[in-house]
């Protein structure tokens, strides 16, 4: 399911940080790093992106990916990299709540692995009523039709408002009638 929306929106950075995790749930250790980057990256040096506009009650914080980046660095054994990268989440983290990472910082010293951020269990896009209903397409112009002249002589194409009628004009010709 996070492949297809990936797919559908590449640039979606909870959609790489939700499958991040799934990946190191699974023990697929480079794949799980991997998607952590591609999240971090699609932040765009922002320190947080709210989905709530979206629909999804979260707030993905740039400290938070780079936790969990951490976390798989971790289990791939790359416990310097580790190290710096909590460094680095510690820059992003809000002022004065720096505890967690300082706990952090001290388990990946003690080379112990860490346990990945994830979105809240239970939370799921759910987009507005007023958005889904716009998704219908609408018929504004309604069915097409062809219209086509009865008049024999008449060789008029295109629309036109009422034209002067001409004598004779609208008399089937001599063939027609034979």
């Amino acid at each position: 399911a996070f492949d297809k929306t990936i797919a559908k929106d590449n640039s979606l950075a909870v959609g790489f940080f939700q499958r991040g995790f799934v990946h190191l749930q699974l023990e697929m250790y480079e794949e799980a790093l991997s998607d952590y980057h591609m999240a971090f990256s699609h932040l765009r040096k922002n320190p947080f992106i709210d989905y709530k506009q979206l629909g999804l009650r979260h707030i993905l914080y740039a400290w938070e990916v780079l936790y969990s980046t951490a976390a798989a660095q971790c289990r791939l054994q790359q416990w310097q990299e580790a190290r710096v990268t909590l460094d680095k989440a510690v820059v992003w983290r809000p002022e004065g709540r720096t505890a967690i990472l300082d706990l952090a910082l001290e388990r990946v010293q003690d080379r112990l692995f860490l346990e990945p951020m994830q979105v809240p269990p239970g939370e799921f896009f759910r987009p507005r009523k007023k958005e889904v209903e716009e998704l219908d397409s609408k018929n504004f112009l309604g069915k097409p039709k062809v219209i086509s002249s009865i008049i024999p002589n008449d060789e008029y194409i295109g629309f036109e408002p009422l034209r002067p009628q001409k004598q004779g004009f609208y008399e089937p010709s001599a063939d027609t009638l034979r």
